[in-house]
Formats: C-alpha cells, structure tokens, sequence
C-alpha cells in the first residue's frame, strides 16, 4: 500500500513540462552482458556460517572451543544432582578430542545450550537431534534431549535410549510445541542415575534447504536464489587471509565428515572492539563441499578465492617465504581436482564420496583478497604461470589495492594488466555521493586485457544510533543502482560484480550495512537487496546505448540510465535512477519508435531514508504494473525498470 500511495503521489506531482525522453537505440546491440554480472559475495562474518545460513543450532557441538564449555551450563532442572566435565581420555576421532562428561546422581540432571543468541523454534516445526554417546559402567540409562523456554520449562522433547559402552550415533526428532526466538535453549538431561559421555550435540531444523542433514536455513537460500546469481564468491575476503596465516582459511580441513573438520576462531571475533563476539568461531559444518553445493543449488557459477601466502595486511601482513609457496599453490591446484576431477582421481575421488560424483564445473578462481603491493604481485605471478600451465581453462581473479586513491593502485593496476591477469578485483565501500560521482569510471578503461570484477561495495552513509550503525537506506540503494548502470554500460569492461557483506544476525552483527539482516526466525531484505535482485532478475543480454533528452545516460536530467535487450525476442529492458527529491515524467522510446509496445514497469521506491525491519521487511519493496511507453512516471527515490515487448 505504501508503495501504492507513493506511485500515486509522484504521478501527480509529474508535469508535461518536464517531459524527459529516454531514447533507447534498439538496432545498436552492443558488447553481451555477462551471465556473472551479478552475483553475491558469501563471507562469515556477522554470524553468517555458523548462528546463520547454516541450520545448526547448538553452539560448540564439539567441545572444541578454547573454552570447550562456552555455550554450555548446568540445566535447572528441580531436584536434580550430579557433574559435568570436559573429558579427553579415548575422544570418538582424532581430530575431535574434547567430550562432555555427564554424571547424574539424582534426578533427571544435564546440561543446556544457549545457541546463537538463543535457538529459534516454531510451533509444529520437527528438529532432528544428533549426537554421539557412550554410556559408563553396566547400568542401562536413557537420554531427555528438550527445548526449553526462559522459564526452563520443555517446549518439546524425546527420549534416546539403548546407550552402548562404545561411542556411536544417535538420532532423534523433536517437535516444538511453542514458537520462541532468542530466549530458547536446548538441554540434554541424563534421566539418571548414570554416567554418560556426549560429543557433536547437534540440532537441525527437519525442513532444511534441499532437505539435507547439513543443511542450510531455506529462507535465506531462498533470499540468495531470489537475486539470480551468477556467482557465488567464497569463503570471504578476510577470512581467506587470517589475521596470521596459521588462521587462515584452508579448504582441505572444511570437507568431510562433519565431526572430523577441525575448528578455528573465526578471525572476526574481536576485530572490532564495540562488537568483540568472543564465542565466534568456524566450525566448518559449512564448508567448500557445501559452498559448492549452494553456488549449484542458486544457478551461479562457484568462485572459490585461495590464500596466496599473505595473512591480512589490516593486520599482521605476515608472509609466507617465497619459497613455501609451492605447498599453497598445490592447494589451489587439489581444489581444481576437488571441483572438477573425474572420480578416478584422488580428490574427485573425495568429492563422489561426499555424495556428488559428477564435476561442479569450475571455471575460476581467485588468489589472495584484498592484497597490495609487490609481494602480492611477486606471488601472483608464481601462481599464474603454474596454473596457466596446467589448467588455461581456469580463468584467474587477481587482487587490486584496496586503498583506490594510493599510487600503489595505479602501479598494481598496470602491472597485473601488463601479466594479462583474466580479471582483476576491485573493492569500494564510499558514501552514497561517490557511486553517483563514479557512475562513469569504466568509461574510460582499457577496452582490451583483463576484465574488472567489482568484487566488493556498498555505500555507507554515516554510523548513528546507540550501537553506531550505518543504515541501509534506499538512499544507499539508489547510489548502488546509479553505479550499477555505468557497470552495465561498460560490460565490455566489466563482467562481475557484487555488494557486500551480504547477511548478518540482528544481535551478532560485527559490520554494517549488509545486503539481509536476520534473527534465528526471521529474515528480511534490506533497500539495497531489492536493488540486487531488480539488476539480477532483468539483467539482459547486450547492452543498448541509451540517452536522455539526446544526452549520454550516466546524470543528464538528474537521471541514470542503462538498457539492453532481454532473452525474449524484442524485449528492451531499461533501468532508470531518479535519486532526486521531484518525480519525472518520461517517454520511452525504443528504436525511434514506441508505438504498439507492450511494457511493465517495476519501481522500487519510497521515502529516502526508508528502511527495512524484522518487524516491516517491505517498508522499501518493488512494485510491477503495466507501463504505458508515452507517459511514464519516475517517481523521487527511486529505481524503475521498464521491460517492453513486441506487440506482435
């Protein structure tokens, strides 16, 4: 309704005098638009992995925190008794050695787990709990495994009995009987008196993404499929690094067996010092096999980003000596195995055992995040010439100085170019007034060598409120829309793109702003998201040159254009950014000519500093209808995407 009411209001604040025309010239297709143009960039950051997209809900299920009791207390159970320790004598595997010891003297006594920042449950939904258990001694014991609310008392529970003297694996589902969010726990009780020792104490929402025992939350899936991605980036940027380079992410120990991948802290747990969140950690349930799985479940091409040797230059900048890099560079080259091998090979033959015997296509692969200078450079090259040699089908991301106005960025610029680097990453986060200064940037780039990917943006107006948040305002999203014509209109240049960071828990956020916001029953897109997903969604085919009142598209008028043609024969599509505070009347024509066109027009606007909520996650949303070409309105705030169609 509210978008309604402002589509109606700005139509009647539109004038004839101030009719713009957008001239779109249809006979003059362009440079293709890349199928990679817009993706999305996947970083753990903001409780993204573990506490987000993926569906685990215990937290520290493997006692393998530094503190391997973080997360974990005594339950408050009435007239219970007993102890509870961390144990390591004869672990169930190697690579997990911490196990919980329950002894229960009287009453039914254990343990809770508070989750991240609580366990969301909904009425009716069915959880599968599982766990690894022994039992101590000949007597028989059975296991509680409960929800709880912030009374302790049970939303739900089931009985685990049959416990043997050997570890083994024990399932169970459980079903909520309450809807609660923040303030739930999970407890396991020893229905005693007994001994038991429990390890990967693991709860899982029944109805993940694909349905899959490591699976992932679907609404947020969901959230990344809705945008049609044509990639996914991943494991991060910083994360890839490490503040030191025994932190930094290695691929190899993500895959496998759940319980056999070894965790880390996660290198965002006390980064900034207004948001430490020191129970941050990896536990790598989600990992490369998985990231490989989500980029096939959404349509997107994987992009897997390696270390190069360097831990993160905004902190140690350790490196490794030159002369260790062949054991990462045989890293990247066991991935490309991993990925795209025939089973018959060691790691293809890994990957088949996880479950999917058929290759996930890779085509490239990025080395090093975010790193500047001649070190970096050094070891570009090392990596370039030894997986050009054996893989030229993998297309190469190489890093770009972050600091965009230093000489570096220049110097490092024309030397990847000069080593005919495939893409190169660029990374901008500025305010709102840079992107529509910059609209034109790739203008005047370099037509030939290698392709830009703008790996990493978003505009950043500035931090308020009580927790010293930067909004995600359509402001904001507008500014995106503005440079995201000029990307479009460069896609000789440009081939990729993406915002970021892209999700964050709305009570363990570590940056702002961010694409969707979540809590552990909700989720919602922010103005900036609906911007995304309208470019993603009407991405097009080839670019089309574009003017507004005979002028070039990138402001005259106050307006951002861009077009293409669509995959349906005929189809136009046009992309137009009114980010100013008075409506525009428009007329569109295709081709000299707009006479007999069919056109819809989806709109996305609102109130400037309009934002998003758990509570009102459509306060900014698009809006479709029927476009007449003749008289189109462009209301203030707002990014218009008009689709015609030939009437024949």
């Amino acid at each position: 309704m509210a978008v309604a009411a402002a589509l109606g209001l700005a139509r009647l604040a539109a004038q004839p005098a101030d009719l713009v025309t957008i001239a779109v010239a249809a006979d003059r297709p362009g440079a293709p638009i890349a199928s990679t143009m817009y993706g999305v960039f996947f970083e753990d950051i903001n409780f993204a992995a573990d506490g987000g997209i993926y569906a685990e809900k215990v937290k520290n299920r493997s006692f393998e925190f530094p503190d391997p009791l973080m997360g974990w207390k005594r339950a408050a159970v009435e007239g219970a008794s007993g102890t509870f320790t961390i144990e390591t004598g004869a672990p169930p595997s190697p690579a997990n050695l911490h196990y919980l010891r329950l002894v229960s003297r009287t009453g039914r006594y254990g343990v809770t787990n508070d989750g991240f920042r609580g366990i969301g449950v909904s009425k009716g939904e069915r959880h599968t709990v599982r766990l690894l258990a022994r039992r101590r001694g000949p007597a028989p014991v059975s296991l509680a495994v409960e929800f709880e609310d912030a009374r302790n008392q049970a939303l739900g529970g089931s009985t685990i009995s049959g416990l043997t003297e050997s570890w083994a694996r024990y399932t169970t589902t459980v079903t909520a009987t309450e809807t609660s969010g923040s303030r739930t726990r999970f407890r396991v009780l020893v229905d005693g008196p007994g001994e038991v020792d429990l390890d990967m104490v693991s709860v899982f929402p029944e109805d993940t993404w694909q349905g899959r025992e490591n699976g992932l939350r679907k609404d947020l899936v969901q959230l990344l499929k809705d945008m049609k991605p044509g990639f996914v980036r991943f494991p991060g940027g910083c994360i890839v690094e490490g503040r030191f380079l025994d932190g930094r992410y290695q691929w190899k120990s993500t895959i496998g067996d759940p319980a056999e991948r070894r965790l880390i802290v996660n290198r965002w747990n006390d980064e900034f010092a207004n948001r430490a969140t020191p129970d941050y950690y990896q536990s790598f349930g989600l990992g490369f096999y998985e990231y490989f799985l989500l980029s096939e479940d959404v349509g997107a091409e994987p992009l897997p980003i390696v270390n190069c040797g360097m831990a993160c230059q905004f902190n140690s900048g350790e490196l490794a000596p030159i002369d260790a890099i062949d054991s990462y560079i045989q890293d990247a080259l066991d991935l490309i195995e991993f990925a795209n091998g025939p089973v018959t090979s060691p790691w293809g033959a890994r990957r088949a055992a996880m479950g999917h015997p058929a290759p996930f296509n890779l085509k490239m692969l990025g080395v090093g995040n975010e790193q500047w200078g001649p070190q970096y450079v050094e070891r570009f090259v090392l990596f370039q010439k030894i997986l050009r040699a054996k893989h030229p089908e993998i297309a190469l991301v190489a890093s770009a100085d972050p600091f965009i106005r230093s000489e570096n960025f220049t110097w490092q610029l024309q030397r990847l170019r000069e080593l005919k680097a495939d893409l190169i990453d660029e990374h901008f986060y500025q305010p709102p007034d840079w992107f529509l200064k910059n609209v034109g940037r790739y203008d005047t780039y370099p037509r030939t060598g290698p392709k830009v990917f703008v790996g990493e943006y978003a505009a950043h107006l500035p931090a308020a409120g009580p927790h010293n948040m930067r909004p995600s305002t359509l402001e904001a999203a507008l500014a995106e829309a503005v440079f995201m014509t000029g990307l479009e209109r460069n896609a000789d240049v440009v081939t990729m793109s993406a915002y970021a960071p892209l999700l964050a828990h709305i009570d363990a956020w570590q940056w702002t702003p961010n694409l969707i916001w979540f809590d552990n029953l909700r989720s919602f897109g922010t103005p900036s998201y609906y911007a995304q997903q309208l470019f993603g969604a009407h991405r097009g085919e080839r670019m089309l040159p574009v003017t507004v009142n005979g002028h070039a598209a990138n402001g005259a008028e106050g307006l951002y254009t861009s077009a293409a043609s669509g995959a349906a024969p005929g189809s136009i599509i046009v992309k137009i950014v009114n980010p100013g505070t008075t409506a525009r009347a428009a007329r569109i024509d295709v081709g000299g000519s707009a006479a007999g066109a069919r056109a819809t027009m989806t709109v996305l606007t609102g109130a400037r500093d309009g934002e998003n909520t758990l509570a009102a996650p459509r306060v900014v949303a698009p809006a479709t209808s029927a476009a007449d070409l003749q008289n189109v309105t462009l209301p203030a705030h707002s990014l218009t995407i008009v689709e015609t169609r030939s009437a024949n």
